[in-house]
């Protein structure tokens, strides 16, 4: 049969026995506390089971597989910790300075919960191996049987215990290590020593019964036993030397570890045969030398991970309230006591959740998923360690190195142990960490420190632009927008415009040109931070760049004619129309560069009252499928995909000569739509000797927007651009666009 893990898993990742005791060492601060951590329940009751249903050679298999895991973990660790001063918080440091501040803030909010209620399984644990009488059967005669002591209350007194040893005497609970490490020692020796079960015939390379648990599921029982190695890192501050005891302190317990765990199945498989193992999780205590050993070892693994975590949590609700992760009304849990900086708020806060935990009673509903939160942060410092190493950033320098490969492996490993483990339990897990890593994104926290983020996005960057060709393409064409705006509070409507083009999905940059003089670099910069905060207080996304000329046009023509990195430049240009006719020779001249230059120019001509209405028409004023068309087509599809324009409805018109010529339009019409794969009203007119201008006023007045297109600039341009100006005099506003040279835009429509 199978046997529940009662006393919880043993994944005691953070204990943190951070406490102000100069001069600690190897021995001492880390390689203690970690093997006491390695060496828990699961290896005195839960073992055999193991050997019982894997068998000898499977078992050992799951031993080497199970530390691998772990191994390449704690190089990850040690690389991180040797390249940095692991101060308070432990795991969350680590993560929240590498990662950043929401990763780390996610994995520490969750991992302080697990821990604070880890506390409760473990003395829950410690209490029911006092009242299972089969324990203590020749060993003592109290006078009373103990089968009939309560094992609520007596979990919540040894809580209590635990947490008043924390509170007031920390340095004592970081000496008992010493206590407990000697008597799993002594556990250990009265097991080897021991006999085999007697009158048993016992075959030690017997196959597992055919009823035997499968592989994977022992797996899955068994890994806890090899996880927790985070105790010592988080003595950092504690230690003399920190970079050499982190990783000497931390791989030598991994090993004790494996070699222990390679060992012990050797004897359980030659003592006592496959039913026994299977069936007595208290078989260790009944073949060694001296029966009470084990139960030593036993209390001493549930109180050692119970006084790991009440040490812990605190800890790490002291270093979130210190970054300002918790709301400010918890600020007060940042707050230290005494001479050590003491987190004795969070320890009574911890000891509260722990209390409340002790009082569900069967914590086994709950116990998976915070052994999910424990791996999840042993995922997350293997990825942490899996960036730095592949950024190769200057700042990143451990005095330990470890190839960035071999982190990423331990975070593939850890997360497949996780769905081995419990899949359901990793999920609601992974749903929690993603909650709160989102809702602190949503706090718009700000740090002192740098995280590898930017340095993640530099080098996918500098990978994606040199495997970019120098011109577009019509699978993958986007308008990457230049928006020439000035003051963005002036033009909103503008960079709303443009907004809805790109709506996140391409580039755009709001630029402005400021009188030459007018600021220095150092105020340009500053400028633009502005403007990049008003933006995005207002949704919008986007790039900023400020720039000073004599003049605003040649102001303008410069940032068209250089700004961008490599091929990555804006292929569209955005601008207000101009009204002033003074300007208006200089105004075409740079509608004429800018097509020159194989850039698509989009000139908004605003109606003031009307704005953009309801968002509910866009009329397109259709002159074929090559160029302008398309390009008015794709824009205003582009505009009706963006959240405020969902509700649009997209009508192409075009007009004809004479009913015949209608007729004829209308079929093609409907012929091309259906292959464009948009929802597209056609509505063919026939002039019937009437100007555009008046069939355009009297069909579109009603539209929220509409797109005109723009004659390729020649001469008499400005000529032309007036005439355009006064057909679009009362309508609502209007786009005026005017696409690129040498780019098939009807195949961006068209291509499947």
């Amino acid at each position: 049969m199978k046997f529940p893990l009662r006393f919880g898993f043993n994944p005691n990742s953070s204990k943190d026995e951070t406490i102000q005791q100069s001069g600690l060492g190897t021995f001492g601060g880390v390689y203690t506390p970690s093997v006491l951590t390695i060496l828990g329940v699961i290896m005195y009751l839960r073992f055999g089971w193991v050997v019982g249903n894997a068998g000898l050679i499977n078992t050992l298999i799951i031993v080497t597989v199970s530390t691998t895991i772990t191994f390449l973990t704690a190089l990850s660790v040690c690389a991180i910790a040797t390249d940095r001063v692991v101060r308070g918080g432990g795991a969350y440091y680590m993560i929240s300075r590498s990662l950043g501040i929401e990763p780390g803030g996610a994995v520490g909010i969750s991992l302080y919960f697990a821990q604070a209620i880890s506390v409760a399984l473990y003395t829950i644990g410690f209490a029911e191996s006092m009242v299972r009488t089969d324990l203590f059967i020749g060993i003592t005669n109290v006078g009373f049987n103990l089968q009939d002591l309560n094992q609520t209350y007596v979990a919540l007194i040894i809580t209590i215990l635990v947490g008043i040893l924390a509170i007031t005497s920390a340095s004592i609970a970081i000496k008992a290590q010493y206590f407990i490490m000697v008597a799993i020692v002594l556990s250990l020796i009265s097991f080897v020593f021991g006999h085999a079960v007697p009158n048993v015939e016992v075959q030690m390379f017997s196959a597992p019964p055919e009823d035997a648990a499968p592989f994977w599921t022992v797996f899955a029982v068994f890994f806890p036993a090899v996880t927790g190695i985070m105790a010592g890192v988080n003595m950092s501050g504690d230690l003399k030397d920190p970079v050499k005891s982190i990783p000497s302190g931390t791989l030598a317990a991994v090993i004790t570890g494996y070699v222990i765990y390679m060992i012990l199945p050797l004897f359980l498989a030659f003592r006592v045969d496959t039913a026994n193992l299977i069936d007595n999780p208290f078989i260790m205590q009944q073949i060694s030398f001296w029966g009470p050993a084990i139960l030593l070892g036993v209390w001493g693994a549930t109180l050692s991970s119970a006084i790991g975590s009440i040490l812990g949590a605190p800890r790490v609700l002291q270093a979130l309230a210190r970054d300002g992760v918790l709301p400010r009304c918890l600020s007060f849990l940042g707050e230290g006591h005494g001479k050590d900086d003491e987190p004795r708020n969070g320890t009574l806060v911890t000891l509260g959740f722990a209390i409340a935990a002790v009082c569900i009673g069967d914590l086994n509903l709950i116990a998976p998923i915070l052994s999910m939160f424990f791996l999840t942060t042993y995922l997350v410092l293997n990825v942490a360690a899996g960036v730095e190493g592949f950024l190769q950033s200057p700042s990143f320098r451990p005095t330990f190195r470890v190839h960035w490969s071999l982190s990423l492996l331990g975070a593939v490993g850890c997360l497949w142990v996780m769905f081995l483990i419990d899949a359901g339990s990793t999920v609601i897990a992974a749903v929690i960490v993603s909650g709160v890593f989102f809702w602190l994104q949503q706090r718009e926290l700000r740090t002192t420190w740098g995280d590898v983020r930017r340095g993640m996005w530099m080098a996918l960057i500098s990978m994606g632009i040199f495997q970019m060709t120098e011109e577009d393409d019509t699978k993958n064409w986007r308008p990457h927008i230049l928006v020439l705006s000035g003051a963005p509070q002036k033009r909103w409507s503008l960079i709303e415009l443009a907004d809805g083009f790109s709506h996140n999905r391409s580039l755009m940059t709001v630029s402005s040109v400021l009188p030459s003089g007018s600021r220095d670099l150092g105020q340009q910069l500053k400028l633009e931070r502005t403007i990049r905060d008003y933006l995005q207080k207002r949704g919008v996304q986007a790039l900023v760049r400020v720039t000073t000329a004599s003049d605003p046009f040649d102001g303008a023509m410069r940032l068209v004619e250089t700004y961008g990195l490599g091929p990555l430049v804006p292929n569209t240009i955005v601008m207000g129309d101009s009204e002033e006719p003074s300007r208006r020779a200089q105004f075409c001249h740079a509608i004429a560069q800018i097509h020159a230059s194989k850039r698509n120019v989009v000139i908004f001509r605003e109606n003031q009252q009307h704005n953009f209405g309801g968002r509910r028409r866009i009329d397109i004023w259709w002159g074929g499928l090559q160029g302008n068309g398309s390009l008015m087509l794709l824009l205003a599809y582009l505009l009706s995909t963006d959240i405020n324009w969902r509700n649009t409805r997209i009508f192409l018109k075009l007009v004809a000569p004479d009913e015949a010529g209608a007729a004829s339009a209308r079929e093609n019409l409907k012929s091309y739509v259906k292959k464009l794969r948009i929802d597209v009203q056609t509505q063919v007119y026939t002039s019937q000797g009437r100007p555009f201008a008046e069939i355009l006023g009297q069909f579109s007045k009603n539209a929220d927007l509409v797109f005109l297109g723009m004659a390729t600039p020649g001469e008499n341009y400005m000529e032309y651009y007036e005439s355009l100006q006064a057909k679009v005099v009362g309508l609502p506003s209007t786009v005026f666009v005017l696409a690129a040279p040498e780019f098939a835009f009807g195949d961006v429509l068209t291509e499947s």
